[in-house]
């Protein structure tokens, strides 16, 4: 029989299999995250209430059933005449608190340098039975979709009520799983102070992750679903920007490298090589560097029609410049260090004083094999990809893949330093079922212990934690809490020895397309989009060329103090959305995007421009973090001086005013701690 005309259900599968939602304080009901690669963002204003508060993204997931080849047959839902139940489990904890101090990948090289205290538990002081008090786990909740049960995930840390969303069912039976309301906080009093990006003790916020299961009974029988997972992360603030590589690009490479998936050995055009193109392009609305080299008008801006018509060409004309873009990219055997190389973006290893390689990312292996053909003009060609902006409009064949890809190509893979969404375990095939399935640990298994102070080999063995996974165990490895993370992805870091005509505060850069270093302004926008009375258009060229600082609503100069105010003040920065340009002159793009009004007052665009990091300030931060400090004087206190001598030398040194800078010691740029490197 044609397996396209077998219309026999003998599995069910959930997709997507990894699916993203996001936290939010807003109490509007929350909007479903992206279900198609192709989907455009939501509208301008749709990411936020009136009040300014974020609306919280929810996960979306459905089941499609499969006949004995392994083809769609089609979604199953209660409007099925077939379906008479879906039943729903989902199990969401955070295990940060509970869980290691992140400091750096430990599947790179540079990992072996980790002394045994970089190797320890978070809030060690917490011992014995008490440490189980670290994990929110609400438990595992079923629903049925049939009578529209809900379940809320209410959990506790150190006693403390932590709220980690909910679970709910639309009227069609598919799933909803909405993730916190972003609040994090100290579960001692007075709350101990904020020294570091990814580790505070005492600190905990409500991101989560977990499995998600279901039953479905079809024509009286009940079957079980192929399960997924759940990730709940931080607001993506430009969500009409992806990175260079994605998460889903680092995934899909795992396979293809194991070749579990096909790989086209002649690349598309529109569908390969394009894509991944113009997000070099898509960065200008988030990074003033991008903006100057791959922005509209710019030296390398692949949007440009004619600029494409040549790229979309095999023929020898062009076959220099394609080779020219494609030796662009970085090759760590090459390049080494160099900051020059494309991508410009921070890698796992990245530190102040430079001395891996990965100091810097690459593309992922296919991406670069893909671009090399492309260079040697081994592909094919086309119009641009208009692909199925809504998935319910793609054959019903290649909706469950869409599902998968659209949820991760919207989640970072840049440095996993630790990252935004997920980090560096997710790389590893041990970690799944079948391309991207999360491979689920047995309910009730135990996890090993793995000790006070973890040994490498052990984490990345056998019987280490990169294998089947329990609920919380995704987003244990990120910064706790996340708003300290979020507050020092910047760009352009460096130390007082290095600042001179070779030093520029836009680039390299961390994770732009989910937290922003430069943006488009409103009022801006507003001079962009007038069309000029006298036909001079400079001050509408200025204007879209102006960016300001997103993070310029963190005050003062001290790296510390602005980590603790964007854990209350989180929600305030504004979000990067499409704005359509309707003067219809041409003279800038369709489609501009544009950061919504912050929610802070009046600041300068440029403060916070210029990131220095101050070595010497980490002797009294670290020393107060792990409570060993003994100076006659606070910890607090040196640290704060020495982070102002800094800023005085920056000032001399650049001409820069104070409000540009933001300095002080970040562990996330000196990973190894002082540690011989």
């Amino acid at each position: 029989m044609d397996s396209s005309t077998d219309q026999q259900i003998v599995q069910v599968k959930i997709h997507p299999a990894i699916g993203i939602a996001r936290v939010g304080n807003s109490t509007q009901p929350p909007f479903i995250g992206p279900e198609s690669p192709d989907e455009p963002p939501l509208a301008a204003g749709s990411y936020k209430d009136a009040s300014g508060r974020i609306i919280r993204q929810a996960a979306r997931f459905r089941l499609y059933g499969y006949n004995q080849a392994g083809t769609v047959v089609r979604e199953l839902t209660l409007d099925d005449p077939d379906v008479s139940e879906i039943k729903w489990s989902v199990h969401l904890a955070n295990k940060k608190a509970a869980w290691y101090q992140f400091h750096i990948p430990l599947d790179i090289p540079e990992a072996g340098s980790l002394t045994a205290d970089k190797r320890s538990r978070r809030n060690a002081t917490v011992t014995g039975a008490a440490r189980k008090g670290l994990v929110a786990d609400p438990g595992r909740k079923t629903i049925r979709a049939s009578t529209h049960e809900t379940a809320a995930f209410d959990g506790k840390i150190m006693q403390k009520p932590v709220s980690l969303g909910s679970a709910s069912t639309q009227d069609d039976g598919r799933l909803l799983v909405v993730g916190g309301v972003g609040t994090s906080a100290s579960w001692v009093q007075p709350e101990k102070p904020i020294t570091g990006v990814a580790n505070n003790d005492t600190w905990y916020d409500d991101v989560s992750d977990g499995p998600v299961t279901a039953e479905v009974t079809i024509g009286g029988a009940t079957k079980t679903a192929s399960p997924a997972w759940v990730v709940v992360a931080p607001p993506h603030y430009a969500p009409g920007v992806k990175t260079v590589r994605t998460l889903y690009d680092v995934l899909y490479d795992v396979y293809v490298t194991e070749q579990t998936l096909p790989v086209e050995p002649k690349p598309s055009y529109p569908d390969d090589i394009e894509p991944l193109l113009t997000r070099f392009c898509d960065l200008q609305w988030v990074n003033h560097g991008f903006a100057t080299q791959f922005g509209w008008k710019g030296p390398h801006d692949f949007r440009d029609p004619e600029m494409r018509k040549r790229l979309a060409d095999p023929g020898d004309t062009s076959r220099e410049l394609r080779r020219q873009i494609y030796i662009h990219m970085r090759d760590y055997s090459r390049d080494g260090m160099s900051p020059l190389p494309w991508p410009w973006l921070y890698g796992d290893a990245m530190s102040s004083k430079p001395n891996s390689v990965r100091q810097h990312i690459k593309l992922s292996p296919t991406q670069d094999k893909m671009l090399a053909l492309w260079a040697e003009g081994h592909f094919t060609t086309g119009p641009p990809r208009k692909g199925y902006p809504d998935v319910d409009q793609a054959p019903i064949a290649e909706r469950p893949g869409l599902l998968d890809r659209a949820a991760l190509e919207n989640c970072a893979a840049d440095a996993f330093h630790p990252g935004c969404e997920v980090t560096w375990p997710m790389r590893h095939k041990t970690m799944y079922s079948e391309p991207f399935r999360v491979l689920h640990r047995a309910q009730g298994s135990p996890e090993p212990d793995y000790g006070d102070h973890f040994a490498l080999q052990e984490m990345l063995g056998k019987n280490g934690p990169l294998h089947a996974q329990g609920p919380g165990d995704l987003t244990r490895w990120m910064a706790a809490p996340w708003q300290c993370d979020t507050a020092s992805c910047r760009s352009g870091y460096e130390v007082l020895a290095n600042l001179g005509p070779r030093y520029s505060p836009y680039l390299p850069t961390f994770w732009p397309a989910q937290m922003p270093n430069h943006v488009l302004k409103m009022s801006d926008f507003t001079t962009v989009n007038t069309k000029p009375s006298g036909g001079d258009d400079t001050a509408r060229e200025k204007a879209f060329e102006h960016r300001a600082v997103w993070l310029r609503g963190l005050t003062g100069t001290d790296f510390n103090k602005q980590r603790r105010q964007m854990i209350n003040d989180w929600y305030m920065f504004g979000i990067v959305e499409p704005h359509e340009y309707t003067v219809g002159d041409g003279k800038f793009p369709k489609y501009i995007q544009v950061e919504s009004e912050p929610g802070f007052g009046t600041v300068p665009d440029h403060a916070n421009l210029i990131n220095i990091q101050v070595p010497e300030a980490g002797v009294p931060q670290l020393a107060a973090a792990a409570g060993t400090w003994g100076g006659s004087i606070p910890a607090e206190d040196v640290e704060a001086d020495l982070v102002q001598q800094a800023v005085q030398e920056v000032m001399a040194a650049t001409g820069q005013d104070e409000e540009s800078i933001a300095a002080g010691y970040l562990e996330k740029l000196d990973p190894l701690h002082g540690t011989q490197q």
